[in-house]
C-alpha cells in the first residue's frame, strides 16, 4: 500500500531527458535535495505537460506532495503529485561563479564514485549521489537507433485527458553521451557512464539545427569534453538506473568555472 502523502520542500537540481512512458506519456527523471540536505528522486513528472505556473526549473524551491514510491526499491524514490507543485523561488543565481549553489551543494559531495558504489552494493544505499572526477579523459558519442520504436511512439501518442500536449512531439536523441573519466579513489580503475542530462539532449538540437549534421558535434565537444575537461570544475550528479540497481549513470552536471582554468582546448 502506497505510503502517507506529505508536503515536502525540496531545491531541484537535476531534469533528464524525457522518455515515453506508459503514465504519462513522457516523463523527466528529476532529483533534489531536501531542507535537510536529503536526497529524493521524483517521479512521474511529465514536465513539457505541466502548466506554466508549475514548470520549475533547476535550482528552484519547490513544494509537493509526495509519497514513498511502491514499485521502485531504491530508498529516495518518491512518486509526486504534480497538481500540488508550487514554485517557491526563482532559481539560485550563478552569480559569483556559483557561490549560492556551491554553498547548498558541495557539502554532498562524496569521497569518490568507487566508494559510492562499495557502499550501494554492500547496503543497497545510496543510489543517488554527488562526485567530481579526477579526470574526464574523454567523452564518447556513440550512435544509437535514430528514431522511436512503434512501442515507444504508441506511448507517446497515448490521448492524455488531462493535460494539454506540448506542441511539438518528443524528438528521440539518436546518440548517447557517455563520459570517460577517473573518480577520485585511489585505486579507481576508470568509468565509463552515459549522461542523461536534459541540457545535452537540447545542446544536440539546438546546435545540429544552427550548424547542421555534420558540424554539431565540433560546438558539442568544446562545451561538454574540452570545456568540462580544462575550464570547468565538473561535477556530476550520478544515479543507479531502476531495472539494473548496481549500474550508475550520470544524471546532472554541476560545472562553475575552476579557480585557474586552462584556456588551451583540445
Amino acid at each position: 500500500m502506497p505510503g502517507p502523502a506529505e508536503k515536502r520542500r525540496v531545491l531541484i537540481v537535476v531534469r533528464t531527458y524525457p522518455t515515453p512512458a506508459t503514465s504519462g506519456v513522457e516523463v523527466s527523471c528529476t532529483a533534489a535535495i531536501t531542507e535537510k540536505r536529503e536526497w529524493m528522486r521524483l517521479y512521474p513528472i511529465p514536465w513539457r505537460f505541466l502548466t506554466p505556473d508549475k514548470r520549475f526549473r533547476k535550482y528552484q524551491w519547490i513544494e509537493a506532495s509526495v509519497r514513498r514510491a511502491t514499485n521502485d526499491a531504491r530508498p529516495e524514490s518518491f512518486r509526486l503529485d504534480v497538481d500540488s507543485i508550487t514554485i517557491i523561488t526563482k532559481p539560485m543565481p550563478t552569480d559569483n561563479n556559483w557561490e549560492a549553489r556551491k554553498r547548498f551543494i558541495l557539502p554532498l559531495r562524496a569521497q569518490s564514485l568507487c566508494d559510492l558504489q562499495k557502499k550501494r552494493d554492500a547496503d543497497g544505499f545510496p543510489t543517488l549521489g554527488f562526485v567530481r572526477p579526477k579526470q574526464i579523459t574523454r567523452l564518447t558519442i556513440k550512435p544509437t537507433r535514430p528514431t522511436w520504436t512503434s512501442g515507444e511512439l504508441a506511448k507517446l501518442r497515448q490521448e492524455n485527458l488531462f493535460q494539454k500536449a506540448p506542441t511539438e512531439e518528443l524528438e528521440k536523441v539518436p546518440f548517447d553521451f557517455v563520459y570517460n573519466f577517473v573518480c577520485e579513489h585511489s585505486a579507481c580503475g576508470g568509468h565509463e557512464m552515459k549522461c542523461t542530462d536534459w541540457e545535452m539532449g537540447e545542446s544536440w538540437r539546438r546546435w545540429r539545427d544552427k550548424y547542421g549534421e555534420k558540424k554539431w558535434e565540433a560546438k558539442f565537444r568544446q562545451r561538454y569534453e574540452n570545456e568540462m575537461s580544462l575550464r570547468n570544475d565538473t561535477h556530476f550528479y550520478v544515479g543507479t538506473v531502476h531495472q539494473h540497481p548496481g549500474s550508475w549513470i550520470v544524471v546532472g552536471l554541476f560545472y562553475p568555472r575552476k579557480a585557474t582554468a586552462t584556456t588551451t582546448l583540445f
